[in-house]
């Protein structure tokens, strides 16, 4: 039995309900249907103790004032576009801005604040929530009726997957994303620093100082930015490289290697202490690893702790940041009558 609860009440009186999934083996998510955002996430370690892996809130107010996106679906188009414009068909749109002057994870109100209908649903191996939400022709500036569903489930396997689903009445560009924070220590006291991560990636699409892509592709051998094989985290995010600088740290898309609509592996994240593996599987182009740089102490996050500096990261499978505005990146467009389709894994092991 999937559990409902009561997890708060919206300022127009809204009810906001948390969902807990759990397997067989005892993992456990729990997703709110405000901003299809990941409460909890308690997988095992090598000793069989089960901890929460991402960062959050305890309660609905925070997630309402929050600018972290913890655990949240993003879009219409999770990452940047530059200065909110786009030009489709010949037709020019401006976005909401609301990062400097750029247009970032679907604006002032994207999928992260609003409320989505959500439906829960079993088999004998795994447990489902299938949230939808249906994004009005001119929200934040972006074209066309937009119905989007994510399908979170969580299998025996210990894999959490996310399916979504697109479907427009006008053309409209398209690019949503998952934003957990993960720290697999089993504790948000700990950096992240000591990771170890591959990412199977010849490239990454390199930025400016607006973290804006410049529109080439930059090469990672040779550079901090080869996770081809594993690296910890911290070896060489305070290099002096001039991507680094720019990002604070690594807040960059990875150029997937064998990219062709099809699901494989592109990412492997290992905390040894704990034993905690997480792999990444999925259908898209390119990953945005981001390393908490912008962490600062100032969020107080679930049970009290203090959120600091690099203490959880993302790895948000996506097309590359600011497409629309890039012709040599792949396509972000969904035309009426097409249906946009994603499929990303998380699976947790333990070593």
């Amino acid at each position: 039995m999937i559990q409902k609860d009561l997890f708060g009440t919206l300022p127009n009186g809204e009810n906001v309900y948390i969902y807990t999934l759990t397997n067989d083996n005892g993992m456990e998510i729990k997703i709110i249907n405000y901003g299809a955002t990941i409460v909890s996430l308690k997988v095992p370690d090598k000793n069989n103790k089960f901890d929460d892996v991402v960062m959050g809130y305890d309660n609905l107010e925070d997630y309402i004032n929050g600018s972290s996106y913890f655990g949240c679906i993003v879009g219409r188009y999770g990452n940047r576009i530059n200065k909110g414009k786009f030009t489709l068909d010949g037709k020019e749109y401006q976005l909401t801005i609301n990062d400097g002057e750029n247009h970032l994870h679907g604006g002032t109100t994207g999928f992260n604040k609003v409320l989505w209908n959500a439906e829960p649903f079993s088999t004998d191996s795994s447990q489902s929530l299938k949230l939808t939400y249906i994004s009005k022709d001119g929200e934040q500036g972006y074209p066309g009726n937009l119905k989007i569903e994510v399908i979170y489930t969580l299998n025996n396997n210990n894999e959490l997957i996310i399916d979504y689903l697109g479907e427009t009445d006008k053309p409209t560009i398209l690019n949503p994303t998952h934003h957990s924070y993960f720290n697999l220590s089993g504790s948000f006291e700990n950096t992240i620093l000591d990771h170890e991560l591959m990412i199977d990636a010849d490239y990454i699409t390199p930025i400016n100082n607006q973290l804006i892509p410049t529109g080439e592709l930059m090469k990672v051998e040779n550079t901090p930015f080869d996770f081809k094989t594993f690296h910890k985290i911290g070896e060489r995010i305070n290099e002096n490289h001039e991507q680094l600088i720019f990002g604070k740290g690594y807040d960059h898309n990875w150029v997937l290697n064998n990219y062709n609509g099809e699901i494989r592996k592109v990412a492997e994240l290992y905390e040894r202490s704990s034993g905690r593996v997480m792999e990444v599987i999925t259908d898209q182009p390119g990953i945005q690893f981001y390393s908490g740089n912008f962490l600062n102490k100032s969020i107080k996050g679930k049970n009290g702790t203090i959120y600091d500096y690099r203490t959880g990261l993302c790895l948000e499978t996506q097309h590359y940041p600011d497409s629309p505005n890039h012709p040599n990146f792949p396509s972000v467009v969904l035309r009426p009558g097409e249906k946009y389709k994603q499929k990303t894994i998380y699976r947790f092991l333990v070593r």
